[in-house]
């Protein structure tokens, strides 16, 4: 399923599916808890490197699997959730097989699209047919002006070409869905891989036309056809890429809002019949949308203009191709993992069959996967303790709001408004999609994964104009992931997440509070972190923050963006503060909110409350850094610690623990850590 740009701010995990109606009978599979004294690295000092000190055993124990370019505590819960529910999805399958009585439709469907995933023998026979009626019609194209049509085609579930097409809520009225065209039809992963001068990207690059060479003669060209073409894949997508806005760019929401009318879009790009693409989108009626980059809508333009029709057929028809690697026979998914995960991931090996569809059955079908999850796996228990921490942390927020000095009262009233009137959703859905107009069959696992994609595209488009409903969730159930939504003010707590090792009933407060409490207040502060403070309380976008605090903010900030800008996750390549900005701001602010609500829990806020005795040989205040710690560690290839660094908004575990505790007073003195020594940052940077 193809997924549109969002301003949600995730907190940057791993998506993990699970359970069926079978889910309670399936035997579960044991998941390390919150804290392990066995991943303790015990020769190395907490206070010249506490992520060493807490995951290095860990670390020795566990290198990466041939099928992973990344491996930490939260891949192996990945792992052990798919196992889960690989079990049910083959149950599923076998009772479809025999027609066994009492199987639902909804069953009945998550049987037939895993059991057709998993039907390698008639994929490989189909090979690229299953493209055929697509490239059919790119063949047919006969004018420029006729190309609407066809991007529409493509885009209402096969692929994105050119540009996205979405809806989402209008960031100057929060309330309302409006229409969004933003910037896309690029193969590589970001717009600087194809600018980059440094050897390595010129490699890259040179791989990527190679791998574009391969796909087209697996599709049928000969070997100077195909290169040919993937000449001109390159030249197109570096013309896209020269105007689309970067990835620190993006961060910032004023430069992604230009509400337009369609004519005025039009205007902009009059060769391209937007008005047309969007009458065969099939949307509700609408005279005016946001487009996110104007710039990239005029170089695409001019693109169309100066290409022949030729080499537009070309470029549609390697982004279809693109698109759908993984679901056409195994030379174009080893092609496919070839390039996207071993050269640019340092992956060693292509997944098993069955746990790349037990995945693709999640993605395209995750509410028909998810509904029995909570009750699984979080219980009336979790739930209310997970409740009672969130309400802790937003009153930890509170108490470091109102002790601010560097905040104007003004600006603190609007803040405390935002606060209070974030809107917490934990651990379920209030309704959940049947998927029932979507065709499954056992026999046809491209169509399967088409149809279902062009349901949630109609979906996603169905709500232009309307009310937005604040009840539906960005991720699905199983995921374990959390995020914060800038345009609704809510925080989301799937409940994927609400388990081992970031929350355990078993386990005492200190450590769950260092590990979910830590991420709850992570993302309570993304809204007001450098992109989220530009959003008010109701989501609208708007600048409720005086200048003179708008610069304390960004001095802050700054220091923020100095010190992880420092750190090098591979020799020759440093992290991009600018880029990192808003989740290192989250990581430092998140984990001294859940210090200060689990401090008031245990009554240690107050002078002469006696500590709680150790655990496992560890104060309280030891367990909350290591319950912090140990969910973040983690082993990476060199090749995704490259395209991680220059890519993702997240910094590396081992700088995600180390940046914050070493500007945290309070973990130095839980560790009696002295002035010099590289857990004690001088000065120390914080924003909240």
């Amino acid at each position: 399923m193809r997924t549109t740009l969002s301003l949600v701010t995730f907190l940057g995990l791993v998506t993990l599916p699970l359970s069926l109606a079978q889910a309670q009978t399936a035997p579960a599979i044991p998941v390390t808890m919150g804290f392990d004294p066995a991943a303790i690295d015990r020769k190395a000092d907490p206070c010249v490197d506490f992520y060493q000190y807490a995951c290095g055993a860990w670390m020795a124990a566990n290198p990466i699997p041939g099928d992973q370019s990344r491996w930490g505590r939260f891949d192996q819960l990945q792992d052990n959730n798919r196992e889960i529910l690989h079990r049910m999805l083959e149950t599923e399958a076998q009772r479809l097989a025999a027609k066994t009585p009492g199987q639902s439709a909804t069953e009945q469907k998550l049987g037939a699209y895993y059991a057709a995933c998993m039907d390698e023998k008639s994929i490989n026979g189909k090979g690229i047919t299953p493209l055929k009626p697509a490239r059919e019609k790119i063949a047919a194209l006969q004018n420029k002006m006729a190309l609407a049509d066809l991007v529409a085609y493509l885009s209402r579930g096969l692929a994105d070409p050119l540009f996205r097409f979405s809806s989402s809520p209008n960031a100057r009225n929060a309330a309302q869905v409006i229409a969004d065209v933003d910037q896309g039809g690029l193969g590589l992963p970001d717009r600087d891989y194809y600018f980059r001068t440094d050897e390595k990207s010129v490699e890259i690059r040179s791989q990527y036309v190679a791998h574009v060479q391969k796909m087209f003669e697996l599709a049928g060209a000969n070997p100077a056809e195909a290169a040919s073409e993937a000449q001109v894949v390159m030249t197109m997508e570096t013309a896209l890429a020269k105007a689309a806005l970067g990835r620190v760019d993006r961060r910032d929401p004023e430069k992604l809002v230009h509400k337009m009318t369609v004519k005025e879009l039009e205007a902009l790009s009059p060769n391209f019949a937007y008005a047309r693409f969007f009458a065969a989108m099939n949307t509700p009626r609408f005279t005016s949308l946001n487009v996110g980059v104007p710039d990239f809508f005029k170089a695409m333009d001019a693109l169309i203009t100066s290409s022949s029709l030729v080499d537009i057929k070309t470029y549609l028809t390697w982004n279809l191709i693109n698109s759908n690697a993984q679901e056409l026979s195994e030379p174009f998914q080893r092609e496919n993992f070839n390039f996207f995960r071993k050269t640019l991931t340092g992956a060693k090996e292509m997944r098993p069959r069955w746990k790349r569809c037990v995945d693709m059955t999640d993605r395209q079908l995750p509410d028909a996967l998810g509904r029995k999850f909570t009750e699984t796996t979080l219980g009336a228990e979790g739930m209310k303790r997970t409740h009672e921490m969130v309400e802790e942390i937003e009153k930890a927020m509170a108490a470091d709001l109102k002790s601010l000095d560097w905040m104007t009262p003004a600006t603190k009233d609007q803040a405390f408004t935002k606060l209070h009137e974030v809107m917490n959703k934990i651990g379920t859905n209030d309704k959940w999609e049947s998927y029932g107009s979507v065709k499954v069959a056992r026999d046809d696992y491209f169509g399967n994964t088409e149809r279902a994609s062009t349901f949630e595209v109609a979906k996603r488009l169905s709500k232009i104009g309307k009310p937005v409903d604040k009840k539906e969730w960005d991720m699905s159930q199983p995921t374990v992931n959390a995020y914060y939504d800038p345009q609704q003010n809510n925080i989301n707590f799937p409940a994927g997440i609400l388990q081992p090792p970031f929350y355990d009933n078993k386990m005492d407060d200190a450590v769950n509070y260092g590990a979910i409490g830590s991420v709850i207040g992570h993302e309570l502060t993304h809204g007001f972190d450098d992109e989220g403070r530009q959003f008010d309380a109701k989501g609208n976008l708007r600048d409720w923050w005086s200048e003179a605090d708008g610069k304390a903010f960004d001095q802050r900030a700054g220091c923020i963006v100095d010190q992880y800008g420092s750190y090098s996750p591979i020799d020759g390549v440093k992290l991009n503060g600018k880029l990192t900005l808003g989740e290192n701001t989250a990581d430092n602010g998140g984990l001294r909110l859940a210090y200060m609500a689990l401090m008031a829990k245990l009554g240690l806020d107050k002078p002469g409350t006696a500590e709680p005795p150790k655990k496992d040989g560890f104060t309280a205040a030891q367990r909350f850094f290591l319950g912090w710690g140990q969910v973040w560690c983690q082993n990476t290839t060199p090749e995704a610690a490259r395209m991680r660094a220059q890519t993702d908004p997240h910094s590396p575990g081992g700088f995600r623990v180390n940046g914050v505790v070493s500007n945290m007073p309070e973990f130095q003195k839980a560790f009696a850590c002295t002035t010099g020594q590289p857990m004690v940052r001088g000065p120390a940077c914080r924003v909240w």
